[in-house]
């Protein structure tokens, strides 16, 4: 009881450093939207990185040492930092590629683990001032409570995914199992941020979404806030590690407790397809 009260505690204080750390990167960056030039490409022109993403994830690294210094982050942009107790994992700019355009899609995400643990989970979308925030407590959308919740069956239900994946040339396979999901979801949705589609479906915005070669700072919050929302996260099968600490995962799937896996074309032909086995195993 001692151990759970602690940690209800910590998680209380790191989602304020998380949602204060947020709010001020995205004042910071959003008047730049669709205003400032690519400064590099990372992975290739699919893949770019600005100064803003840069001195976003400055701003972000100095505030959470200066809450918190007993701590160890890990930026998309640079790298890891710190040896503290505290584990986050930060994306100064989840979908840049939006922000270049001015797209008014992107987000600031931020997340806390302790012990293998989630205990903080942020995912601020300045356009919309809208702040998904979760700790022990629970997953709230502005203060509010959200709840993962929405159809049980593809056709009445929103898919976020960006599969085929950018940056490379889709195959014949890429293009089958895409129009496969084209054919059976309601809607479906490629819209460019990660950390929002994760906390769309946290919120009930959106029944399903997965991805495949992310990175822990693209999903951790998205993590705690699909499972503070009653929301299911999968991994692949046979990831022991990411079972564990789901966000080490680079594939995954998230959706409601409504939507039938075993009769959406996600388990009988995505998920088998990629990853080769029927059912996708829960994230602890």
């Amino acid at each position: 009881m001692t151990a759970d009260r602690e940690a209800d505690a910590l998680s209380s204080h790191l989602i304020e450093i998380a949602i204060g750390a947020a709010h001020a990167a995205g004042a910071y960056f959003t008047p730049f939207a669709g205003r400032i030039e690519v400064a590099a490409e990372k992975k290739g022109f699919f893949d770019p990185v600005t100064e803003c993403d840069r001195e976003s994830e400055r701003r972000i690294v100095e505030r959470i040492f200066r809450d918190h210094p007993d701590s160890t982050i890990v930026g998309e942009e640079g790298g890891q930092q710190g040896s503290g107790a505290v584990h986050w994992y930060v994306d100064p700019i989840d979908g840049t590629n939006n922000f270049v355009a001015g797209i008014p899609f992107f987000c600031v995400s931020i997340a806390a683990a302790v012990n293998g643990r989630l205990l903080a989970g942020v995912v601020y979308d300045p356009s919309k001032q809208e702040t998904f925030a979760a700790s022990t407590a629970g997953a709230t959308l502005n203060g509010e409570p959200i709840r993962c919740t929405g159809s049980a069956l593809d056709s009445g239900a929103t898919l976020l995914t960006e599969y085929p994946r950018s940056g490379r040339r889709a195959t014949p396979e890429d293009m089958t199992r895409f129009g496969e999901v084209l054919g059976s979801f309601r809607a479906v949705r490629r819209l460019g941020s990660t950390a929002l589609h994760l906390a769309y479906v946290a919120a009930g915005r959106a029944d399903a979404t997965f991805g495949m070669g992310t990175n822990p700072w693209d999903i951790a919050a998205g993590v705690l806030l699909v499972q503070q929302a009653g929301g299911r996260f999968l991994v692949p099968p046979g990831n022991a590690a990411a079972a564990e600490q789901p966000w080490l995962t680079p594939d995954y799937f998230a959706l409601t407790p409504e939507l039938d896996l075993e009769r959406s074309v996600l388990g009988a032909v995505v998920w088998r397809d990629l990853f080769g086995a029927r059912e996708a195993a829960p994230a602890r």
